[in-house]
């Protein structure tokens, strides 16, 4: 944030934004791999290493007739930890803005500083607290009636807040209310550094004067940046503030969009627990918030088997972005919804990537109408034609058999003319499936002619 200075000052340093403060957090996210998820966040030890890292949404899924782009949302296996402010309670008075957030200028923050203002706990635990305790698993599925139990921190310090409080009223108008040239607010930058009481406090301030919903470069509201960071309490703190839970990005995204591609439950739930939330709601891509959890969750799976299941960073990533898919389902997502440029839903993008997991959980969802949704076609594509095309992957047999099971119509022939028999690999193996698809179509020919006759 810059402010007019005479022309013989200087600046002693520089404001890290919003812009810089994700930068940095994606940044340590690509060279380094965090120590495994715990009961506390609150370590900033760089984190060692690896040669395995999972590949960015734009590279590793693409989805026949939709662009999948999420430039602005590199897939994250860390919660962000932010660093303290330094020297934030030096005075409120005449405090200079750059001051108040001054930071090292590094890829890492500096560990070595000790602030005045103490680190926030964050005791929320990345790891799932789950009836099924094979969840630790990636491999491993909720069923629709399980339910996740995730818990946000302790209430904000009331010292701390009404400190916080003090400063903001000791400000002057530009600094406390007004947009820098990035369009960072003081709210984004407190919430970008998961400050919480001192965003909640600014936040009080803007919503006094109609600005909690300010928009930053990239037209995301504090809320959008809360979820972004990874601050579940910020982000009920904002809610029951007044933010706008729909509101979105320059691309389209909303809070929902931006926790389930990132795959952060805790995000979720308090998103979720807000009101008059659209979880049917559209990015510029055409894409429900489930979509977007379901192509994610494709992107750990594929991460982790380069890797092998060894890699339990991946692991427990996989295992968050499949309890993301299951919290929207169960607050009423719709999996019959069809991306608008493919019009595929996600039992599609997930047959067409092989994600055997995603396919026997979105399976196992009581549906009343299972055969007419997996019959669904994108483009004149079942999900059968689709993994009739998985040549090669090992779980091709599985997800015919379980499509198959639920209903799935081998008969149904595409814009091509083709059946999914049509569409299977040569050889022996996919000899074999075209008996399987044969064997069914018969059968069910034989099914609705008994139905006939009855009739």
């Amino acid at each position: 944030m810059h402010f007019d200075k005479s022309p013989k000052e200087k600046p002693c340093c520089t404001l890290p934004t919003v812009k810089k403060l994700l930068e940095q957090k994606r940044r340590r996210e690509t060279s380094a791999v965090p120590a495994p998820c715990s009961t506390s966040t609150s370590s900033t030890s760089p984190a060692p290493p690896t040669t395995v890292s999972e590949p960015s949404p734009s590279e590793s899924f693409t989805c026949t007739g939709a662009a999948v782009s999420y430039s602005d949302m590199a897939v994250s296996y860390e919660h962000w930890v932010p660093e303290s402010t330094h020297g934030f309670y030096a005075g409120t008075q005449g405090t200079s803005y750059a001051e108040d957030f001054s930071l090292p200028l590094t890829s890492e923050y500096n560990t070595q500083q000790q602030p005045v203002y103490d680190r926030m706990p964050r005791p929320y635990d990345c790891s799932l607290a789950v009836t099924d305790p094979s969840m630790v698993s990636p491999w491993s599925l909720l069923s629709p009636s399980q339910s996740t139990q995730l818990s946000f921190g302790p209430n904000m310090d009331a010292g701390k807040l009404e400190e916080a409080r003090m400063l903001l009223k000791g400000m002057d108008y530009s600094r406390a209310i007004c947009q820098d040239e990035d369009g960072d607010t003081i709210l984004h930058i407190y919430t970008a550094k998961g400050l919480r009481e001192c965003a909640y406090a600014a936040a009080e301030k803007l919503r006094d004067v109609g600005e909690l919903d300010a928009r930053e470069h990239k037209g995301k509201t504090a809320l959008l940046v809360a979820v972004t960071a990874n601050q579940p309490e910020i982000v009920q703190d904002l809610l029951s503030l007044g933010a706008d839970i729909n509101a979105c990005d320059f691309k389209g995204q909303t809070a929902l969009h931006v926790a389930a591609h990132y795959g952060f439950p805790g995000v979720l739930q308090a998103v979720l627990s807000g009101r008059s939330i659209n979880l049917e709601a559209r990015n510029f891509e055409g894409m429900t918030p489930l979509h977007c959890a379901a192509i994610s969750h494709s992107i750990s799976v594929k991460a982790l088997s380069a890797s092998g299941p060894a890699d339990v960073h991946l692991q427990a990533k996989a295992a968050e972005k499949l309890s993301c898919v299951q919290m929207l389902l169960s607050s009423g997502a719709s999996p019959s919804s069809q991306e608008i440029k493919s019009n595929k839903t996600v039992l599609h993008l997930a047959v067409k990537e092989g994600n055997i997991d995603l396919v026997r959980y979105l399976l196992r969802v009581p549906l009343p109408n299972m055969k007419d949704f997996v019959n669904m076609k994108a483009h004149g594509h079942t999900a059968l034609h689709m993994a009739a095309g998985l040549h090669g992957n090992p779980h091709q047999e599985e997800i015919l058999q379980l499509l198959l099971s639920k209903g799935a119509d081998p008969s149904i022939r595409n814009l091509e003319n083709d059946q999914p028999a049509h569409l299977l690999q040569s050889g022996l193996q996919g000899e074999q499936l075209k008996l399987m698809l044969k064997k069914r179509s018969a059968s069910s020919r034989r099914r609705i002619l008994s139905l006939q006759d009855q009739e």
